[in-house]
C-alpha cells in the first residue's frame, strides 16, 4: 500500500513538473535603484532627504561653532584671568551644556536619517510594487524581480523604464506637489 502510495505521489509529481516545464514564465527586472534616482517620486523623496539632512547640520553646526568660541576662551589666558569665578564656572557650565546639545542632535541626527531612509525605502517599495503589477498585467509577465537579486539578466527583460513611467503617470495624477513624508515635521518636533 505504501509503496503504490509513493509509486502514484512519485508519477503524479513528475507529470505536474513536466507539464510545468513546457510553460516558461515570462519574467521582469526591474533596477530598484534606478526608479529611486530616475523617477518623478524618487527624486522627491531624495530632495526630502537632503532637506532634513541639511536642517540637522545647521543645528550641528551652529552648536560646533559655539562651542569653538568658547573653547578658544578657555585658552586665553587673559581673558580667563578677566573673569570672575563666577563667570568662569558659568562659561564651563555653558561649554558642557553645549556638548551635551551636541552630542544630543548628533544622536538625533542619525536617528532620524536613518528612520528616514527607511521610511524611503518602503515608501519606494511600495511605489514600485504598485508599478510593476500594472506593467506586469499590461505585458503578461508572470514575475517582475529585483535586478539586485540577479546576476545576469538580458537587456530585453529589463522593465525598469515601463515601471518609472508608470510611476511617474501615478505622481503626477496624484499631484505630489505635498512633502513626500514628515520627515520635516519631525525634526520640528525634536
Amino acid at each position: 500500500m505504501l509503496k503504490s502510495f509513493l509509486s502514484t505521489t512519485t508519477l503524479l509529481s513528475m507529470m505536474i513538473g513536466s507539464s510545468f516545464a513546457n510553460e516558461s514564465p515570462l519574467i521582469g527586472v526591474v533596477n530598484f535603484s534606478s526608479c529611486v534616482t530616475e523617477s518623478k517620486t524618487g527624486k522627491k523623496e531624495q530632495e526630502n532627504m537632503e532637506n532634513l539632512r541639511h536642517q540637522m547640520s545647521s543645528l550641528m553646526e551652529n552648536s560646533e561653532k559655539e562651542l569653538r568660541e568658547i573653547s578658544a576662551k578657555f585658552e586665553d589666558t587673559e581673558y580667563l584671568d578677566s573673569l570672575s569665578p563666577k563667570a568662569e564656572e558659568d562659561l564651563k557650565t555653558k561649554y558642557q551644556a553645549l556638548q551635551e546639545d551636541l552630542n544630543r542632535y548628533q544622536q538625533q541626527f542619525y536617528q532620524v536619517l536613518n528612520h528616514a531612509n527607511y521610511q524611503l525605502v518602503h515608501k519606494m517599495s511600495a511605489q514600485i510594487a504598485a508599478a510593476s503589477e500594472k506593467i506586469a498585467a499590461e505585458n503578461h509577465l508572470d514575475y517582475v524581480i529585483n535586478r539586485e537579486a540577479c546576476f545576469y539578466v538580458r537587456s530585453d527583460l529589463d522593465v525598469t523604464s515601463l515601471i518609472i513611467q508608470e510611476m511617474d503617470k501615478t505622481f503626477d495624477l496624484d499631484g505630489q506637489d505635498k512633502p513626500g513624508s514628515d520627515n520635516q515635521a519631525e525634526v520640528r518636533a525634536k
